[in-house]
């Protein structure tokens, strides 16, 4: 049911979809590497009341997943939430514990760093994509890592961006923010990084900067805004081959589709679940990969056209 008439205006579209894998607490990071590997990340777990969050490899043909990382660093358990893959099959992990961290092909993962570029204590991080020129752009909506204590930027604006420059240097770009959550890379045409793409959860916002370089953006501008009056707003999201940008709406049962101009959605996909918390494109195919909170799964769907190219996958760019 809409929350509002603006919501209730918006075309509904309805694709089958299909639940691969459940019972992942807190399902999120769905993310393939260029041997078409997929990995996720179940952030909630437990082990004797700390945080044991975990990487897992699912078998999307056999709907099985595989625990192949849980990440630690001097006992503090890491809680997982965003994952990228470079063209080496290294996936990137936003930690919310943790920072940023680099795991292998195997399992093992190094933590990249404690202090950003000015010195500063690393905020825990949530989501992060690559830009097509190598630079990792980074969502950081919790307080200092492990060993201080947890704290989470919902109510007060703490929120930070960083981006992890191919020089290896890590620059909070951007902060203020009240749990900044999905990011994304809008390129231009000829494959240049132009825009950088926000989400704010609470205030249910996209917010947008001009990239003008590694490590370097301007001109914060209110990109688009989410529709509902649930709780919640904008998590993880993804771009299509027209530059159309799926957006997760937790809490809403919707996946928000906006043009590549923002604004409001051009129209709504409905979910069988009400709390959709990423989504990710098969690479060179229509079909997305959509992680959701309420079953803690992994379901897929087709999407209207192919999903955009994700740095790992292009070539020579």
């Amino acid at each position: 049911m809409a929350d509002n008439g603006e919501e209730a205006a918006l075309p509904v579209v309805k694709f089958a979809f299909v639940q691969i894998v459940a019972n992942l607490l807190g399902a999120e990071g769905p993310v393939f590497d260029t041997n078409g590997t997929f990995y996720m990340v179940a952030p909630e777990v437990e082990k004797n009341s700390l945080p044991a969050g975990q990487v897992v490899r699912v078998d999307l043909d056999m709907k099985e997943a595989k625990v192949v990382c849980e990440p630690e660093v001097d006992a503090y358990g890491g809680i997982p939430a965003g994952c990228q893959s470079d063209k080496d099959n290294n996936i990137y992990i936003a930690d919310m514990r943790l920072g940023l961290l680099k795991m292998a092909p195997n399992g093992s993962f190094e933590q990249l760093a404690t202090k950003d570029s000015q010195g500063n204590r690393v905020q825990g991080c949530n989501d992060l994509t690559f830009d097509y020129n190598g630079d990792l752009w980074i969502t950081a909506p919790a307080g200092n890592i492990a060993p201080d204590k947890y704290t989470r930027s919902m109510e007060e604006p703490f929120g930070s961006v960083y981006c992890y420059t191919r020089d290896k240097q890590l620059v909070k770009v951007a902060t203020d923010y009240r749990f900044p959550n999905g990011i994304a890379v809008l390129h231009t045409d000829d494959g240049r990084p132009h825009k950088l793409i926000v989400a704010e959860t609470p205030t249910k916002t996209l917010w947008s900067y001009d990239i003008l370089g590694p490590g370097k953006i301007a001109n914060k501008t209110k990109w688009g805004t989410l529709p509902g009056t649930h709780v919640g707003g904008p998590d993880g999201m993804d771009f299509d081959q027209d530059n159309n940008l799926l957006v997760a709406n937790w809490g809403s049962s919707h996946i928000e589709v906006f043009s590549p101009d923002g604004g409001k959605p051009i129209k709504r996909i409905e979910c069988p679940f009400s709390k959709p918390s990423n989504l990710h494109f098969q690479p060179g195919t229509n079909t997305v990969f959509v992680t959701e909170h309420e079953n803690h799964a992994l379901w897929k769907f087709e999407w209207e056209r192919p999903g955009k190219l994700q740095f790992c996958d292009t070539v020579n760019l």
